[in-house]
């Protein structure tokens, strides 16, 4: 249930997220979610994709290093206070969110939070006893 997710370091100038992003294309791999986080000097770039295996390779060869990081996909209902009640469960049985971003889904009614906590495996044990919907790859990418 966890998902890998890909992270970049990259110059903070213009141009720079393209190229991993062109890089990917050429080599026909699809990103299907990808956040920024920046400072002064560089970047980090997120990515999920389907074949990381792959993708962390091409972008080996392009000079890029990139990092995984076990990451899990929460389906949240897609309505007002849908991503509210979430977060308010994950914080009565004590999880902890590092950081989070969406993701636009096919998922009717819902929307999809990439979610990255301390202690995957254990968390994804605690959001299945609060009933909270967590997204396979399978259904993510299909």
């Amino acid at each position: 249930m966890k998902l890998s997710q890909l992270s970049l370091f990259i110059q903070n100038q213009p141009g720079a997220i393209a190229e991993p992003c062109r890089i990917l294309a050429e080599n026909n791999i699809n990103i299907y979610t990808m956040t920024l986080a920046e400072t002064n000097d560089y970047g980090v770039l997120r990515l999920i994709v389907k074949e990381w295996q792959k993708a962390r390779d091409v972008l080996a060869k392009a000079g890029f290093t990139a990092n995984l990081t076990d990451v899990v996909a929460v389906k949240v209902p897609n309505q007002p206070g849908g991503l509210a009640e979430v977060l308010e469960k994950m914080g009565k049985i004590g999880i902890n969110v590092v950081y989070m971003y969406a993701f636009v889904s096919n998922l009717q009614d819902a929307a999809v939070i990439i979610f990255r906590f301390d202690k995957t495996e254990e968390v994804i044990k605690q959001l299945t006893e609060a009933s909270i919907s967590i997204v396979n790859a399978e259904t993510l990418f299909s």
